[in-house]
């Protein structure tokens, strides 16, 4: 996974450590979401999904323990990997934290090349969702290790770009992809001709496999209906 992709969703009451630490990852090219309290990080981490969530131990209205446990319980967020900032003697607040469901802490105060070198460290454990190499939605299944669709029965076959937008819509039914969330997965860094090009491409999947699969989100994308 490259770091444009990685979220790191960082909690704490101090706006001068969500500015420093921030600053930080931002530059070394993650994308950073903070929050401010604990109410707010569990609301940002269900909308996001980050890839890793550093929480503040002490905040006003819920605190970090009372957020991770929380966060734990979201089983989108099972791979999430957890890691409470602490101040130097709080070894109470590093058990809570274990019990909670962290999997690591960091003690403040905390340089920002140390902390950096920790974060890389801490991403490595996390673990992608393995993709399945066959997808079944309804009547349709695709594999895709053999490049194929088989709809009620009968096998579709499919141009390269066609099948892999099916498969990434298929993936997740009911899931609304947006246009580029599309773009990025299905063609990465090729050129694109027209704006019009995810379009083109539903409209022939509608044509094989009926208007009834795919549904357009105005203004947004596409999600697939099994």
């Amino acid at each position: 996974m490259k770091k444009k992709d990685i979220k790191i969703l960082l909690v704490d009451d101090e706006p001068d450590i969500l500015e420093i630490v921030g600053y930080n990852l931002s530059t070394e090219g993650y994308q950073v979401i903070t929050a401010e309290n604990g109410f707010e990080a569990v609301k940002k981490a269900k909308k996001e999904l980050p890839q890793l969530i550093i929480l503040d131990v002490m905040m006003p209205e819920m605190d970090g323990i009372e957020a991770c446990e929380l966060i734990r319980k979201n089983p989108d967020l099972k791979n999430s990997i957890i890691t409470f900032l602490t101040a130097r003697g709080e070894d109470y607040s590093q058990v809570a934290g274990f019990d909670a469901g962290a999997d690591d802490y960091i003690t403040k105060p905390i340089k920002p090349k140390v902390l950096v070198s920790k974060v890389k460290a801490l991403l490595r454990r996390y673990k992608e969702e393995e993709t399945p190499d066959t997808v079944k939605a309804g009547d349709l299944v695709i594999d895709k290790d053999e490049y194929k669709v088989i709809s009620k029965g009968k096998e579709i076959v499919l141009p390269r770009k066609e099948f892999e937008l099916l498969s990434l819509l298929a993936s997740k039914p009911g899931k609304v992809f947006k246009r580029d969330e599309i773009l990025d997965t299905v063609w990465g860094n090729e050129v694109v001709v027209g704006g019009r090009t995810i379009d083109v491409h539903i409209r022939k999947l509608r044509e094989k496999l009926g208007d009834d699969s795919f549904k357009t989100i105005k203004g947004v994308g596409y999600k697939f209906v099994d």
